[in-house]
């Protein structure tokens, strides 16, 4: 499922309406967690970007939008009309990659851990219903994947330290058990997504 492009206040804003609430996992500011969600967002902010309340914001940004519901939303200094899509199998990742100046080793010694702008958004949908133990495994599946695109380009860290996970997946049906990397889902969600952050990082 792909995104619809909008506009708030002159910043493009990535939409995903589902024609129903999906189960959801989220590590976003808004939405964040387990449940159904109603409606997806992935919203550019400026470099400087300093205020302490996103999920708020985020909210604001959906009620200009005249989204309702629950919903799970993201923030990035990347132009998101930059977002790079992959599918395969019923698997579909659209992925928002940015690495700043300072990306992170997700173990560095907090007296030399150094952030600044730079985000990567990761929102992928599922064709079949994933257990809850799955959906929490494929963030995990999600994190191996992107820090193994990061390493293959030779991208000195992990990721940022403000990077963001929705997996999206229907309600019902019998439910997959596993999402590690080997499973078959969880497979083809690292596969797509490494691919997403590989294109992205090649143009950057």
């Amino acid at each position: 499922m792909r995104p619809e492009l909008a506009s708030v206040a002159g910043a493009p804003v990535l939409v995903w309406q589902p024609p129903a609430p999906l189960l959801t996992i989220s590590s976003g500011p808004l939405g964040g967690g387990l449940g159904p969600r109603e409606w997806v967002l992935n919203a550019t902010v400026p470099d400087g970007y300093d205020r302490r309340d996103p999920d708020v914001h985020l909210a604001e940004l959906a009620a200009e939008l005249g989204l309702a519901g629950a919903g799970a939303g993201f923030l990035t200094a990347v132009d998101v009309r930059e977002v790079v899509h992959r599918s395969e199998g019923g698997v579909h990742a659209s992925v928002t990659t940015g690495i700043g100046a300072h990306p992170t080793w997700a173990a560095a010694p907090a007296a030399v851990a150094r952030s600044g702008p730079g985000t990567i958004n990761v929102v992928c949908f599922s064709p079949v219903r994933l257990s809850p133990a799955a959906l929490v495994n494929t963030v995990a599946t999600i994190a191996e994947a992107k820090a193994q695109a990061l390493f293959e380009a030779g991208v000195p860290g992990t990721g940022t330290s403000t990077d963001a996970t929705a997996v999206l997946c229907p309600p019902d049906g019998r439910a997959e058990p596993f999402g590690g990397p080997r499973s078959p889902i969880g497979g083809t969600i690292a596969r797509v997504v490494h691919s997403a952050v590989s294109v992205a990082l090649r143009g950057r």
